[in-house]
């Protein structure tokens, strides 16, 4: 009996409730592929989760004309076998050894200046296939040195965590279906999830925010390995881990190995949660987190786990409380901590501007460089510092109307005692030479009559 590729029986399992069905009314079909678009799946040699409508439409129409075996991956004729000259391919091969980092396109330049027979209509499609033949197309080290990498575990919870982003299902916001984004911290030592939460973007501040309410839940790790993406580049998460003294670990790019665990979360998330939950009962995200927290209280961290063994991520992580470091002294605030700080020029009028609203700062600091200093996750501007951090006062929004009204505040006093000490000024002494001027030619006339 022939067997069924693996592809052909998780296709068809998508196609479970087209294929289930004996008629299709009008827009049953639309509206049912777009119900199964909406799923994840956990998808045979693929790190990706969603299908789109097109893809599954196209496996229900071939299914429809040819069975099973339409579902069949089909591979091209030639595959395995290149129409590179030997010369070419031997090139290709060497330059790629010679340097595992080099890309597609500087092989294809660097060959192609070689003089080689066809080295200049090359296509990086035809190069691409050939390495990947050859087994050397994902390398980034030494080809004759592999990287040495060993399983290992951290001695005590708190020891060390793991950061990382994985591509959550479709919810409703503000009347549309958007993309969700789960940000997860994990301890090593217990497999605890010291906090997860879908975001609605993968950016530094869903990072920031997350690893907040991990470290009010968990305490302080010594180690954060975390991804090499843009997010986790940020400064400003940065200097957060600097102030709480966390040593901040970069994973090498392009490999996922070194979070290991944290990818197993993952399948277990995708398996156990997103595989079970009904998205049509999900109203919005915050409706999405409840739902996930529930799960991994009640489910994932009273589990027994095997490379625990036998514990219970939760119970293995209460093992070592006295050896988890607390917030202690930051806890009061750690509010503090997680601000931004933003560099403006004070203008003419003693007004700074933040996200399109303009601010009142102290007239003094006019024509200065200032830090305001904002809470990024209510959009406020809390208040205004030097930059070496000293605090120069408060930001007020600006309020043109009431300033027509306010009493304005020189900056030249203007008192009595600025004045001269003979009482007088340069327009009074100028009337009094001038009045003594007059009557002295008026005094001859006077005595003759």
């Amino acid at each position: 009996m022939k067997l069924i590729h693996p592809h052909a029986l998780f296709r068809l399992s998508v196609l479970g409730p087209l294929a289930s069905r004996d008629r299709l009314e009008q827009g049953d079909l639309k509206r049912l592929l777009r119900e199964l678009a909406a799923q994840s799946y956990a998808i045979p040699d693929s790190k990706r989760v969603f299908l789109s409508e097109k893809t599954i439409e196209g496996w229900y129409y071939a299914w429809k004309r040819e069975g099973i075996e339409a579902l069949t991956p089909k591979y091209r004729s030639d595959r395995g076998r290149s129409k590179i000259s030997e010369p070419l391919q031997e090139a290709l091969c060497t330059a790629k050894k010679e340097n595992p980092g080099r890309s597609l396109r500087t092989i294809r330049r660097l060959v192609g200046a070689s003089g080689l027979p066809g080295a200049t209509k090359l296509s990086r499609s035809s190069i691409h296939r050939l390495l990947q033949g050859q087994g050397i197309s994902n390398l980034h080290g030494s080809a004759a040195a592999p990287v040495e990498r060993r399983s290992y575990v951290a001695a005590h919870a708190g020891d060390i965590w793991y950061g990382d982003v994985m591509h959550g299902p479709k919810v409703l916001a503000s009347g549309k279906m958007r993309k969700t984004y789960l940000v997860s911290f994990m301890d090593d030592a217990s497999r605890l999830i010291t906090h997860s939460a879908f975001c609605p973007a993968e950016t530094a501040l869903e990072v920031e925010g997350v690893l907040k309410q991990a470290l009010l839940k968990r305490g302080v790790p010594i180690r954060l390995v975390i991804d090499n993406g843009a997010a986790y580049r940020a400064a400003t998460l940065q200097a957060v881990c600097a102030r709480l003294e966390i040593r901040l670990i970069y994973c090498r790019p392009y490999t996922p190995e070194g979070k290991g665990k944290l990818e197993r979360w993952h399948r277990t998330l995708r398996g156990g949660f997103l595989g079970e939950i009904d998205m049509d009962k999900v109203r919005d995200i915050h409706d999405l987190n409840a739902r996930l927290w529930a799960w991994m209280d009640e489910c994932y961290h009273k589990e027994p786990h095997s490379a625990l063994e036998g514990l219970t991520p939760l119970e293995r992580y209460r093992k070592d409380l006295t050896q988890i470091r607390p917030l202690g002294p930051f806890a009061s605030r750690l509010d503090e901590l997680f601000l931004h700080r933003h560099e403006r020029l004070v203008r003419k009028d003693g007004t700074v501007s933040y996200e399109g609203q303009r601010f009142e700062v102290p007239f003094e600091l006019i024509g200065k460089t200032v830090m305001l200093v904002v809470d990024p996750h209510k959009q406020k501007v809390i208040s205004v510092e030097s930059q070496s951090g000293d605090s120069l006062g408060k930001a007020t929004l600006l309020d043109p109307l009431a300033n027509c009204r306010r009493k304005r505040k020189s900056a030249v006093p203007s008192d009595s005692n600025t004045r001269l000490n003979t009482g007088t000024n340069l327009v009074e002494m100028a009337l009094d030479r001038q009045m003594r001027s007059l009557c002295g030619a008026a005094l001859p006339l006077m005595k003759e009559a």
